[in-house]
């Protein structure tokens, strides 16, 4: 039997594809009958205008297990936002699920115990953009959750990397204000 998972969190970013099609979930997973069942349920029950939260599905009436809530970071505010947020991102969230567990990095026999709550940051950009091309948005938002996944199970990266490395990495939006860039 596998150890008890009772509060783990991770994130990745994924990036290099058109504009807006980054992907940089937050994740937190633990036992179902633990905090993070409780602020599941929680959340579930708490809806909020503009930041909905629904369960990752592969497609209509197809969850995925581990159960997975997805949030958005971002305020939404459109139908076209909306059906790409709860479409293509909300199956490459599931998919990426499933992919977590078939590498092993979220235990098989552990995917009825476990929930997930994902922060999904899809840029707003999405809403206007003439040739959005989905695969590509899939694609990344599929690697990116199975990444934090990785990471999340995982605990990286770990205090020994952090501390080794605190001082040669500078926060990519601070860097871009001491350059002047914002």
């Amino acid at each position: 039997m596998s150890e008890r998972i009772v509060f783990r969190s991770g994130e990745a970013l994924v990036a290099g594809g058109p504009p807006g099609t980054a992907a940089e979930p937050e994740v937190i997973i633990g036992e179902l009958d633990g905090p993070v069942g409780t602020a599941l349920a929680t959340l579930t029950g708490d809806q909020v205008k503009g930041h909905t939260r629904v369960f990752a599905i592969l497609n209509t009436d197809i969850q995925v297990r581990p159960l997975t809530l997805m949030v958005s970071k971002v305020t939404v505010k459109d139908d076209r936002y909306t059906n790409i947020l709860m479409g293509t991102v909300q199956a490459a969230i599931a998919n990426g699920v499933l992919d977590a567990v078939r590498a092993g990095d979220i235990p098989k026999e552990k995917a009825n115990d476990l929930g997930i709550i994902v922060s999904v940051w899809l840029n707003p950009m999405v809403s206007t953009a003439k040739d959005l091309d989905h695969k590509i948005l899939f694609d990344i938002h599929r690697q990116a959750m199975a990444k934090a996944i990785k990471k999340a199970m995982n605990n990286q990266p770990d205090i020994d990397w952090l501390l080794e490395n605190q001082d040669k990495i500078t926060h990519k939006y601070y860097q871009m204000g001491l350059d002047g860039k914002i």
